[in-house]
């Protein structure tokens, strides 16, 4: 996990602190004097988008998707209000309240031994260097996590657990905190977002991972050249990138603001950021000189320090991407999935 986070909670007095305000334990390489930085500039940043989104929410506990809500979540959203957010612009507090009982009934039903072993093998690998997940963690969240898990499995029994929910579902907890709750985001994510992300057959990430690859031709070509005459097929670099929703390689307050799009405009905004890091990143792409180079340049386009400053970040995912309507992204889906069948 890249740690640089915990802006939304930090203060000037806590930034050289070994732990984020999410619970992540700063690896020893951690780049305290860029993190400073960017927060010099940042918390100013921060306090008013607290404001504004103190006037828009005025008290109220759910919010609306208008133009000016989506124009505030672009710009990110506050951390008192981003787990109510989440689930009100993603349509998660919707299929709640379809669903009254729901989860309970999941939890309190019959049980695939199967599967509940290999759901408790990865409570254990799941952020261990954080605070609320580790072993010796006297705040745990692993219960919940696992109750989250386990119904959402035994609601899904045809493809069951898929190996990558574990962090996802891990940091709505840290965001969201009610189980109930974390379990529809889910739902909504994989029904409605991600469609057929988490399946055995993985058929919608590989074919967005086509889709990609299409968008890289068409804005990128001399990056797609590169990698067509390297045989490096897309799903070798991405794959991290979309089945965990960029949580495994970049900072987590990138990733929240990430997400925070994410649950309003849908998956649109994975490809936003995945041709912005290409873009941003493609003087080291094209210097690669053969497979394993090139390979190993995807992960510095992660690790590159512009990437902890999240509010530059999305500035660059919008300007850098496009235009990019959601029409586009469906007429290449359409292409690509009728190719894999010819």
């Amino acid at each position: 996990m890249a740690a640089a986070g915990g802006v939304a909670a930090n203060s000037g007095n806590d930034l050289r602190s070994e732990i984020d305000a999410y619970g992540f334990r700063r690896p020893d390489d951690f780049d305290y004097d860029t993190y400073e930085q960017f927060m010099s500039q940042y918390l100013s940043v921060l306090a008013r988008r607290a404001g504004k989104w103190n006037k828009a929410m005025d008290g109220k506990k759910k919010v609306k998707k208008t133009t000016k809500v989506k124009r505030y979540i672009r710009k990110g959203i506050s951390n008192e209000y981003r787990g109510a957010v989440w689930m009100y612009v993603s349509g998660a507090e919707n299929m709640k309240a379809d669903n009254p009982g729901l989860y309970q009934r999941l939890l309190d039903g019959p049980k695939d031994d199967e599967l509940l072993e290999v759901i408790k093998t990865d409570l254990h690998r799941t952020f261990p260097e954080n605070i609320y997940f580790c072993n010796d963690s006297t705040v745990s969240k692993r219960s919940s996590l696992q109750n989250v898990l386990v119904a959402f499995a035994h609601n899904h029994r045809t493809d069951g657990y898929c190996q990558g929910l574990n962090f996802i579902v891990a940091l709505m907890l840290l965001i969201v905190r009610d189980e109930e709750s974390c379990f529809f985001l889910l739902e909504t994510l994989v029904k409605r977002i991600l469609p057929a992300y988490y399946t055995r057959q993985m058929t919608g990430l590989k074919t967005d991972q086509e889709v990609l690859g299409e968008l890289v031709k068409q804005k990128l070509p001399e990056v797609s050249q590169r990698m067509e005459r390297e045989s490096v097929p897309w799903s070798i670099p991405t794959t991290k990138w979309f089945i965990c929703l960029f949580l495994d390689v970049l900072p987590i307050e990138t990733v929240l603001r990430i997400w925070d799009c994410m649950f309003y405009e849908g998956s649109k905004i994975l490809f936003r950021v995945c041709l912005s890091l290409i873009k941003q990143n493609q003087d080291v792409i094209l210097s690669a000189s053969n497979f394993p180079t090139l390979v190993e340049s995807f992960k510095k386009v992660t690790l590159h320090s512009r990437n902890t400053d999240c509010h530059s970040f999305m500035k660059n995912v919008f300007l850098d991407s496009q235009p990019l309507g959601r029409a586009t992204i469906e007429k290449l889906r359409t292409e690509c999935q009728t190719s894999e069948t010819k």
